[in-house]
């Protein structure tokens, strides 16, 4: 992937934010949507990609928020914030909802081109995350895996990092893998090169 691709975000806004029993929006740009556990670093990624310090924020309290957040950028592409998931304090019924709520959206979405599925790099990816990602493949998607917290690794470490999580979803050999950090924007480049890859594919297709 391209390290040196570069991209200007002129503009950006919070459209649209899509609750229990909100209808899905019929957006008419492409979207990619980012999923993972609270606290996986989600709003700190999606700040890095706008350009913006504290545009998406992050609750206060870890599961709180229970929305999907489309932001607008450049009136070209949406980045969707599904909200996170493995927080134990959550009520069961509100888990339900919440599952309810993501699935309709992977489903019924027509513009979703790509789902980016971000885990601690630090760590073995939790059976949440297994799920989820079970979950993304069986709604018809290959995800890109983005491992948060880059920065908190050696770099003899990391190799060792990256197959332990491949090897835990099964993910497959040509499956992309980014490591990201928001602290010194590692891997920053290399998704916004998927982004535009897949944003100039569909456009093709049209």
């Amino acid at each position: 992937m391209a390290d040196n691709f570069n991209f200007v975000v002129k503009k950006v806004s919070l459209e649209t934010v899509c609750g229990i029993t909100s209808k899905i929006p019929a957006n008419e740009h492409p979207e990619f949507a980012f999923a993972g556990k609270s606290n996986v670093g989600k709003s700190s990624l999606i700040n890095a990609l706008i350009n913006r310090k504290a545009f998406a924020r992050t609750s206060a309290q870890p599961g709180k928020t229970q929305t999907i957040n489309f932001y607008n950028v450049n009136d070209d592409f949406y980045l969707v914030d599904l909200p996170g998931y493995g927080y134990t304090r959550i009520a069961e019924s509100v888990k339900a909802d919440w599952g309810k709520m993501v699935e309709r959206y992977l489903k019924k979405s027509s513009m979703l081109i790509k789902v980016f599925l971000l885990v601690d790099m630090r760590h073995k990816p939790t059976e949440d995350d297994r799920l989820m990602y079970d979950w993304i493949v069986s709604q018809g998607f290959t995800p890109v895996i983005i491992a948060t917290k880059s920065d908190k690794l050696k770099k003899n470490e990391k190799p060792k990092a990256l197959k332990l999580i491949r090897d835990t979803f099964g993910f497959p050999d040509d499956g992309i893998i980014i490591p990201f950090s928001a602290i010194d924007k590692t891997g920053l480049n290399d998704i916004y090169s998927v982004i535009n890859s897949e944003k100039s594919e569909t456009e093709h297709k049209e």
